[in-house]
């Protein structure tokens, strides 16, 4: 037979049989780990530039003022590349989250001001967002491109926040607007959200204070969410770290770890602390209970750090002397309290957004000092269900998780449980959450490619 009959037979073999041998080419040597020499048949790869983008520019659009307000942008962004590369998995919990997406959306209805639109949208689009990154970070994944190449991005995140927390530790009281902040209407530029959103501070502080307390708050408005992003991302570079043995990125995540410790004590967010411990309790918990005990060397080195640098900063008697100082607790259960009320008034899609109202020492918005009580407040008890729904779903999933890496981002949905009633995360948070969460799934679901000289 000729070289060309030859061929022209290959070319008439269907192609379904041809996938078919090429999957059978796929060998994971664990679950969720694919053989570094196996290749597989599949569409265009999505870009990790938009996550580049979007983590590792960070302090660049945070310097512009841009940080917060441009953010549902970069899910605009990944929605047209998802759209228009199509064949798109879809993780285990989507269903539950476009359901409360919808619940959201619909209680724009609920709104009683033209005005509270676009705070309204900001919200949703950084919910959106959200979801598109979990997604986008999934798809690529499971594309085969490298673990290293698509966690970068939020290591890099990790290591400017960092950087930023030791700004307010060296330089508290700086405060400066932003090229967005002046680029606004005058009208826009003295709205208080959009204020705490645009303007550059350090530090979280009371100006009136004759001894303030100045809590590390860059880049993020609020120094609870810089805690946050504190008790998201640990968890992300330790499974980083299990994963890739050597770099630039390695050794400066190795050296960032230890440093953050003192922005994060200085923060003196009691919610992080218990979501970190609580994450860790559920990791050592289901070592336990397999027989294995890999993970408690690295706890116990993490918790000796973390005792050294107690020493050095005063961290419980600064959070007594906060407690004692000032009203923080007896506000928050009043809020909590007249926030209970207000959902029972409108339990189905709340109110739309949070809403000032006057607490026992001072004035503070319904639907805030906890996400659990912004999604009560604002968009009803059946969209407060569907969140939580989500991250028992995604943790359930995660629980399948066997290595190492898939531990460490397997405790991510249950820190965001924990520390859901204390913290608001409406913001890039939450894509932060769901970039570990996407890889995390991903490669519980299928075949990823790590890098070389991951634990076996």
């Amino acid at each position: 037979m000729s070289d060309t009959a030859v061929r022209g037979r290959r070319l008439r073999w269907p192609v379904r049989a041809v996938a078919a041998v090429r999957a059978r080419a796929v060998a994971p040597v664990e679950p969720g780990v694919r053989d570094r020499g196996a290749w597989v048949v599949r569409t265009a790869r999505l870009p990790v530039w938009p996550l580049t983008a979007m983590f590792g520019f960070m302090p660049l659009w945070w310097a512009l003022g841009a940080f917060q307000l441009a953010w549902p942008c970069f899910g605009a962004l990944l929605f047209v590349l998802l759209t228009t590369r199509g064949r798109i998995r879809l993780p285990a919990g989507t269903t539950v989250w476009l359901v409360f997406l919808g619940i959201v959306a619909v209680s724009a209805v609920r709104l009683h001001r033209v005005a509270a639109v676009g705070t309204f949208g900001l919200r949703l689009g950084m919910l959106v967002t959200a979801f598109l990154v979990g997604l986008y970070v999934y798809n690529v994944a499971r594309d085969g491109v490298p673990w290293a190449r698509i966690a970068g991005p939020v290591c890099a995140y990790w290591v400017a926040m960092v950087a930023l927390g030791w700004l307010g530790v060296l330089a508290p009281r700086f405060s400066a607007p932003s090229p967005v902040e002046l680029a606004l209407p005058h009208g826009l530029a003295v709205q208080p959200f959009l204020q705490d959103l645009s303007h550059l501070d350090a530090t979280e502080f009371n100006p009136a204070s004759a001894h303030p307390i100045f809590r590390p708050a860059a880049p993020y408005p609020y120094t609870n969410n810089w805690g946050t992003g504190f008790a998201f991302l640990v968890p992300f570079v330790l499974a980083y770290l299990t994963s890739v043995r050597h770099g630039p990125l390695r050794l400066a995540l190795l050296v960032s770890l230890p440093l953050s410790l003192v922005p994060a004590f200085l923060t003196l967010n009691r919610g992080m602390f218990i979501g970190l411990g609580a994450g860790v309790l559920y990791l050592l918990g289901r070592e336990i209970a397999r027989g294995r005990v890999r993970l408690l060397l690295p706890v116990a080195v993490i918790l000796l750090v973390g005792w050294l640098v107690t020493l050095i900063i005063p961290v419980v008697d600064l959070i007594r002397n906060r407690t004692s100082t000032t009203d923080t607790n007896i506000d928050r259960y009043d809020l909590y309290v007249q926030t209970r009320a207000a959902v029972l008034r409108s339990p189905l899609l709340g109110y739309g957004q949070p809403a000032s109202v006057d607490t026992t020492h001072s004035v503070e918005p319904l639907g805030t000092q906890g996400l659990l009580w912004q999604l009560l407040y604002s968009y009803g008890i059946p969209a407060a269900v569907c969140f939580f729904l989500l991250l028992f779903v995604v943790a359930r999933r995660l629980s399948a998780a066997v290595t190492a890496t898939g531990l460490w981002l397997s405790a991510l949905p249950v820190i965001a449980a924990v520390i859901t009633p204390f913290y608001g995360y409406v913001d890039p948070n939450l894509s932060v959450l769901f970039a570990g969460v996407g890889l995390g799934l991903a490669a519980v679901d299928g075949a990823v490619n790590r890098e070389p000289g991951v634990p076996r």
